[in-house]
């Protein structure tokens, strides 16, 4: 409670007002961020889908040629639906796996184990509850080999130095050998990147003004939600989409400690970020950070890829 109200008041008091994207994940938001991703507009899950389900034996292939048992570290799991297609072929494979979800939410963990236990009772899994910095650096390896899965475009919610500075910190948590298998959402027709963010049925609206009602809830702020519109916006020439919300009115918050905060007729908070991706993006990542790409997917658009990657 303390770092997510001490993280508030800094983002408040920035220019421009930011909030941490990472807070979108109350028991809410868990269920809103689940609505958006059967969306029709939100093509990202059908396209990993489509290419776990087309190349997985392959990556299994690659796995089983390093002849050690492998443990299966996902980071920002989630609720397991994206990942159990590619379990499922590992366990087919053989493969001696340990699987680890990793997410800031133990809401979205304890869904994850009963989605994956349900089809995959055998399987050893330990769920664990972090954000990746303070969390990754202290666990213990499980088994020989270690594959590091950051599925769902994760990546893109870092901006480019900070996606070299997460996959180097990510990598010195390894040993020469580990893979890696990361998803990027690639640069494509603009109006499908921004209708995959403003959605007909404003779930997607409803999931960034979620972020406000927590603060409510949590920090006893008095955020009116009316007062506040969801607003996307994407620059095909570099990549970026972010996401704000608008204030419609002069108005200020108050907090019950005393602290408020005043904003402008449409000053905007900067919510969250997501980089679209091209392949010269993507090899400029991985050398900065200090991994090989070995292989890479595509779904049959050209929409979204999954790139296996070792430790040099």
């Amino acid at each position: 409670m303390d770092l997510f109200r001490k993280d508030v008041y800094k983002g408040l008091e920035s220019q421009p007002k930011t909030l941490p994207s990472k807070y979108f994940y109350d028991a809410v938001g868990d269920q809103l961020f689940r609505e958006i991703m059967r969306l029709p507009e939100y093509y990202l899950p059908v396209a990993e889908l489509e290419i776990l389900k087309t190349n997985s034996g392959k990556i299994a292939e690659y796995l089983l040629a390093k002849k050690n048992a492998f443990e299966i570290l996902e980071l920002g799991a989630g609720d397991g639906s994206k990942t159990l297609v590619f379990l499922q072929q590992l366990d087919e494979s053989g493969l001696d796996f340990f699987y680890r979800p990793l997410d800031i939410s133990g809401n979205i963990l304890k869904k994850n184990h009963q989605f994956i236990s349900a089809s995959l009772p055998d399987i050893a899994m330990e769920g664990i509850e972090g954000d990746f910095f303070s969390t990754l650096g202290k666990l213990d390896r499980i088994k020989a080999n270690r594959l590091t899965l950051f599925m769902g475009s994760n990546i893109g919610n870092f901006k480019p130095k900070e996606a070299v500075d997460f996959l180097s910190f990510v990598a010195a948590q390894s040993i020469t050998g580990d893979l890696f298998l990361i998803a990027f959402d690639l640069k494509k027709d603009p109006e499908v990147i921004l209708n995959a963010y403003q959605d007909e049925r404003g779930v997607t609206a409803k999931f960034n003004l979620n972020l406000l009602k927590r603060i409510n809830h949590e920090l006893g702020a008095d955020f009116d939600l009316s007062s506040f519109q969801h607003y996307p916006s994407y620059n095909p020439i570099t990549g970026v989409t972010k996401s704000f919300l608008i204030s419609k009115k002069t108005q200020t918050v108050h907090f019950p400690d005393g602290r408020s905060f005043d904003f402008k007729a449409y000053e905007a908070i900067h919510t969250e970020v997501s980089c679209k991706y091209d392949e010269e993006k993507i090899k400029y990542i991985a050398d900065a950070a200090g991994i090989n790409k070995i292989d890479w997917w595509k779904d049959s658009k050209g929409y979204y890829s999954l790139v296996l990657f070792e430790k040099k």
